[in-house]
């Protein structure tokens, strides 16, 4: 468990009120535009999609972490912080509509990195659609840098999408991490971004 001056970073359960969170965060449409999900139709749903993404991660480096975000008044999840134990160290953030624009993401993410700095990650890098500034803007408060940019038929959406790609070095080596440049053919540098 992670605190913060207003929130508690924990791991999800699979409790009803948390499931019922869950659903809240994940049926939103416009809060799922830019994840690679659909937005869920019942708790039935939100409970699968916790065996299936969530509980690998709750408690294990090897897997990542998925940490629930919750204002420490209630205790209940509005959003989420999730890292990657694959090569890539994908990190990614998403929060209730209802508490946009009001720090809740960056906060948590920011906990969040001196956490995964503190377990001697290397680097984590960070994706957002270019039709998605405000979530790059969050990218870069929290120190990511723009390293480049490449396109992708986006499964299970199945829509092209150009990603812009962020990374955060923990270590001293800044290695551009090259896994999506490798991966995807259309790739390039975009000028002018930061």
């Amino acid at each position: 468990m992670i605190e913060t001056n207003r929130l508690i970073l924990r791991a999800f359960e699979s409790t009803e009120k948390d499931i019922a969170a869950l659903y809240e965060i994940l049926a939103d449409e416009e809060v799922n535009t830019y994840l690679p999900w659909f937005p869920l139709k019942s708790q039935k749903e939100a409970l699968d999609f916790y065996h299936e993404r969530i509980a690998k991660r709750n408690c294990s480096t090897e897997a990542g972490f998925y940490f629930a975000i919750c204002f420490k008044e209630d205790n209940r999840p509005i959003g989420y912080v999730t890292a990657s134990g694959e090569k890539n160290h994908d990190f990614g953030y998403g929060v209730r509509k209802d508490f946009w624009n009001r720090g809740v993401t960056t906060e948590a993410a920011a906990a969040v990195i001196d956490f995964l700095r503190n377990q001697g990650w290397p680097y984590i890098t960070a994706t957002h659609d270019i039709n998605n500034p405000a979530s790059g803007a969050v990218m870069k408060k929290l120190g990511l840098t723009y390293r480049y940019s490449y396109k992708e038929q986006w499964q299970p959406k199945n829509k092209q999408v150009t990603f812009r790609m962020y990374q955060l070095d923990f270590d001293e080596k800044n290695d551009t991490y090259q896994g999506y440049w490798e991966q995807y053919p259309e790739h390039f540098i975009e000028k002018g971004i930061e």
